[in-house]
């Protein structure tokens, strides 16, 4: 019997480790757990989707059942069934397409209810193009060929060349880099140069899909050198104190408000949301001289299903009502001449 139990034991743990990219949590602990089964202690909160249905401009959800943790698609938007316009946004502003969509439909009332949007890393979306914009999330398969994607300015030049997106590129705003890190800051992280500290646990966007992982290095580099970019993205990521991370903008501030990681860079505009949503969440200023940033710009997608609608919210997401909005998470208006991508 006492085997038995032992094996499960160990089962849940080697489960739980598993899940969390190789970090230990607490939840394996029976001591934690009283040494029972028990239903998690999490608050619902700290899952996603943290806008609350928001973020979904659907007229008629009919059923509504979301579970967070278990059913929740949390970087999917809208209504399937019939969109007048399919949006496919790095998701580094998730938080901002709510208000950006109201906005949107105020101005062009037709597409009330229409908009279908999907936030997920620009790299992963690029294979979804590549797959005709079918896509697997769980046990549900469907298909969404994207009018427009949006990643850093670099990259959407790189496909308009390749032929991939219709010419022109249209930047619109900026952004830069912080350390996020929980509310109390338990492992006292100030500086770039401290993710490089032995025990420091970091959650990190992966480079091989997530374009921010391309600012992080050079402001690694900046703040020092090539051997504190090879600490945190090398000689961590081999340790296991560096997860790397699949959506960066959804794992890292969860990672950190259930105690898995210590720090991790995210877009500076991350950690503000998180702060005014009013999560465990603060982040530390990277100085402007080691600090990197991003030129987000879109563009139409060749042989796009809505080339009108595309066209539409290109012209939109750069005009004044959209820059306040973006605004609000300390993005900046692009200005001609800015350097980044």
């Amino acid at each position: 019997m006492k085997t038995s139990i032992r094996r499960a034991a160990l089962a849940s743990a080697a489960f739980a480790l598993a899940v969390c990219g190789g970090v230990r949590v607490a939840a394996a602990d029976p001591v934690q757990w009283n040494g029972k089964a028990e239903a998690p202690h999490y608050k619902e909160d700290v899952f996603p989707p943290w806008q609350h249905g928001q973020n979904n401009d659907a007229l008629k959800r009919g059923f509504e059942f979301t579970v967070p943790e278990v059913d929740d698609l949390a970087d999917f938007h809208g209504d399937i069934t019939d969109p007048k316009l399919v949006l496919y946004v790095g998701g580094n502003y998730f938080f901002a397409m709510a208000p950006l969509v109201v906005e949107f439909e105020r101005e062009h009332p037709d597409y009330k209810g229409r908009l279908y949007w999907e936030t997920i890393p620009p790299g992963l979306l690029i294979k979804q193009i590549e797959a005709g914009g079918t896509i697997t999330s769980g046990n549900m398969t469907w298909t969404a060929r994207p009018d427009a994607y949006f990643a850093g300015l670099k990259k959407i030049d790189q496909f308009v060349k390749s032929g991939l997106l219709a010419s022109p590129a249209v930047p619109y705003v900026t952004n830069t880099l912080t350390i996020m890190v929980p509310k109390d800051n338990p492992a006292h992280v100030t500086s770039l140069a401290d993710l490089g500290r032995p025990g420091i646990r970091l959650a990190m966007p992966n480079p091989a899909f997530e374009g921010i992982a391309r600012q992080i290095d050079a402001a690694l580099k900046k703040a020092g050198g090539a051997a504190l970019a090879t600490a945190v993205y090398k000689t961590k990521v081999a340790d296991g104190s560096t997860v790397l991370t699949h959506i960066h903008h959804r794992q890292t501030p969860l990672f950190l408000m259930q105690g898995l990681a210590d720090a991790g860079v995210t877009w500076q505009s991350e950690a503000m949301f998180q702060e005014q949503a009013g999560h465990a969440i603060t982040h530390v200023d990277i100085p402007t001289a080691q600090n990197s940033t991003a030129i987000y710009a879109g563009a139409m997608v060749k042989g796009a299903a809505h080339p009108k609608a595309a066209k539409l919210w290109l012209g939109f997401i750069h005009s004044q009502p959209a820059l306040a909005i973006f605004e609000r998470y300390g993005f900046k208006p692009y200005t001609p001449g800015a350097t980044g991508g």
